[in-house]
């Protein structure tokens, strides 16, 4: 993916892919931030995109799986790596690139059970070992909460527990989708202003929520019926920022709104690589952010889908488009893991 690729101010959409639009159709009630109690989002979600329910023949397939327990801050953070199947007849003495993963949901719904196929889908295509983060999710626990366990599960990867694992401490990259994307903007951020870890290795950003999207075109365009509501977006970010009594936290924060910074703000950050869809409300200020990013003289790859719309790394079980674009992020996350130099 050619890094120096011109990155307009917004981006634009075309037709539907079919396959998106059927699984839209046969599944008309799930919504990301719809009219559900966001406990009845958690169930559905996991009922759809849960590895466990996806037939046998949906299933991607990998080396092995191994859960761990990280010691965090906050208590102790479930994590889940998916090894490749090369990693099965490699040197014992070979280390592996990783992506530390943070799913999306708006910081409120979602599991590594319902991201574990794309995960798997990643760590094969990839060649490199995904961890999943269960991380914890708001409103019962807000920001900087998500931060800070990210934080823990880097330390944990790129140290003694990751290296007996097989992963290269020196490869470590983070990556999310949605929110997961802007708490992987925000940590990278956190780490360049002053964190005690050295910088990610790169940061893999699928339609990232970069800041609020309600003044854009995307906003107007896919505002509704096409999985992410965006009118739900308002209660995701209630969420996730505290308020009084305790800290409270507006929304334009550094760490909560990586994208509304101004690009000379966002110098001397890691490599980034940016996905974008056509039919996402998030469009414009995904394509917002890379650009930003390119402004401030950080190496920047985006990749923008105008057929597709939010939450792709989740539905490729039921669309070849969307199995494409999880195999387009595979490919630059092994360039940016240093395997082969990004174009």
């Amino acid at each position: 993916m050619p890094s120096q690729q011109e990155i307009p101010n917004v981006g634009n959409r075309t037709t539907l892919a079919p396959s998106i639009k059927d699984f839209l159709d046969k599944h008309p009630q799930l919504r990301l931030g719809g009219n559900e109690d966001f406990h009845t989002e958690r169930r559905h979600h996991l009922e759809v995109f849960g590895f466990h329910n996806l037939p046998k023949e949906r299933q991607a397939p990998i080396g092995r799986v191994q859960f761990e327990g990280v010691r965090g801050r906050h208590g102790t953070i479930p994590v889940r790596l998916f090894y490749p199947r090369s990693s099965d007849s490699a040197d014992g003495g070979k280390k592996l690139p990783a992506l530390i993963y943070f799913h999306g949901g708006g910081y409120t719904v979602g599991s590594v059970d319902e991201f574990e196929n794309g995960l798997r889908m990643l760590a094969e295509a990839a060649d490199m070992v995904t961890i999943g983060v269960e991380y914890r999710l708001a409103p019962e626990w807000a920001f900087p909460t998500q931060l800070d366990e990210y934080e823990d599960v880097l330390r944990w990867t790129r140290g003694p527990e990751g290296a007996r694992r097989g992963i290269d401490g020196d490869r470590v990259l983070g990556g999310g989708d949605s929110a997961g994307g802007n708490m992987t903007a925000a940590l990278s951020l956190r780490l360049k202003d002053g964190g005690a870890l050295a910088p990610l290795k790169a940061q893999v950003l699928l339609y990232p929520e970069a800041r609020l999207p309600f003044d854009t075109p995307a906003a107007t365009e896919n505002h509704s019926g096409l999985y992410l509501e965006c009118n739900g977006i308002f209660a995701f970010a209630d969420h996730y920022l505290p308020r009084a009594p305790n800290r409270a936290v507006p929304p334009a924060h550094r760490y909560v709104s990586p994208g509304m910074q101004l690009a000379d703000k966002l110098a001397g950050l890691p490599p980034a690589a940016v996905f974008t869809c056509g039919f996402d409300p998030l469009r414009d200020v995904g394509v917002e952010y890379a650009a930003k990013l390119r402004m401030a003289g950080n190496r920047v790859a985006w990749r923008h889908y105008p057929r597709l719309t939010h939450g792709f790394l989740q539905m490729a079980p039921w669309s070849r488009d969307a199995e494409q674009a999880v195999k387009d992020v595979a490919a630059v996350m092994g360039e940016l893991a240093g395997t082969r130099e990004l174009n």
